[in-house]
């Protein structure tokens, strides 16, 4: 039990003092700056050419300024939460959607299987694709090894990759409908699964392009900077030298918060405190190379049942219920 105890408080020291993935040496060159300001005037202070005043004045700033940055942290850490629901949200889909392709679309033909393998291929497409969309980057050898060659050139020519890969899918959805493969309420629910897959990717676009109002950002700066460069104005009558090592504390408390709003509001990209999208993508991946070693059992029998008795995919169903005493 102590080990244990010992174990977690070791933890706890080596995370305080990580620099990856914290704000550190972001905040770091406008901690010693405030820190330099601070040393100036408490040489000025010492030479008896400075006015200082009482720290009670500036009380109105700190509730100000404190509101300010709850405000700033919350949207950003929002906006982070938000942007893993919607990832969360299209990995379930993604699952859903592939499921009841494999299981449902009827094998008619040999070359069936093939086709639902790269249509289950085409969904990680689409999450790389949205991936890659949101990090603004092109389109690349991830995505080339899940689509065949004449779809992935088509692909480098398009403004909005993803949308190409909904596409598709739907092409093939519509495809099996007309081949008799799939009946109008199983062709209208996947097509449910897949517009929330797009209504998925518009929402992270959303919160991509709507960025903190820039009016808000500068005014919060301002604050930050007055705030800052008046501290040492209060504490340098009670601490003389000592004022530059608390300035440099509060500076660096205030500036990484502010930073971590800002490291968090684009939860997108590829920074250590940004959302794992490329491990998401490989989870979708692993997904689809476990399902597709399952033998869709019921999309081949009920192909041969429909084939030796002429029906179509939505009479089976009926049949089987008509069949029952």
């Amino acid at each position: 039990m102590l080990l244990r105890i010992l174990w977690k408080q070791r933890t706890w020291f080596l995370l305080a003092l990580q620099l990856r993935g914290s704000v550190v040496l972001s905040v770091l060159p406008r901690t010693l700056f405030c820190a330099g300001f601070a040393a100036i005037v408490v040489g000025l202070h010492q030479t008896g050419n400075l006015v200082t005043f009482s720290g009670t004045a500036s009380v109105i700033m700190n509730i100000v300024l404190g509101l300010l940055l709850v405000f700033r942290t919350n949207t950003a850490y929002e906006r982070f939460w938000e942007g893993r629901r919607l990832w969360g949200t299209l990995i379930n889909t993604v699952r859903n959607l592939a499921r009841q392709i494999w299981a449902i679309v009827l094998e008619k033909e040999p070359q069936d299987r093939m086709a639902k393998q790269n249509t289950l291929y085409l969904l990680v497409a689409f999450a790389v694709a949205t991936k890659l969309h949101l990090r603004q980057e092109s389109v690349n050898e991830e995505l080339k090894a899940l689509l065949p060659a004449s779809r992935f050139a088509k692909l480098t020519q398009m403004n909005n990759p993803p949308l190409e890969v909904a596409f598709w899918i739907e092409d093939y959805l519509q495809q099996q409908y007309h081949r008799q493969c799939v009946n109008v309420y199983q062709l209208t629910q996947m097509q449910q699964l897949l517009n929330g897959m797009v209504d998925c990717l518009g929402s992270c676009e959303r919160i991509l392009k709507t960025p903190i109002p820039l009016a808000y950002a500068i005014h919060l700066k301002q604050l930050l900077l007055i705030y800052c460069l008046l501290l040492p104005f209060q504490f340098v009558n009670d601490l003389n030298g000592w004022t530059i090592l608390l300035v440099a504390i509060i500076s660096f408390s205030l500036l990484g918060i502010e930073e971590i709003g800002i490291e968090i509001e684009n939860p997108f990209g590829r920074d250590p405190n940004d959302l794992k999208l490329d491990a998401f993508c490989e989870t979708m991946k692993r997904n689809i190379d476990d399902l597709i070693t399952i033998e869709p059992i019921s999309a081949i029998e009920a192909s041969l049942q429909n084939h030796s008795s002429g029906l179509a995919p939505g009479d089976y169903s009926n049949s089987l219920y008509e069949n029952q005493p």
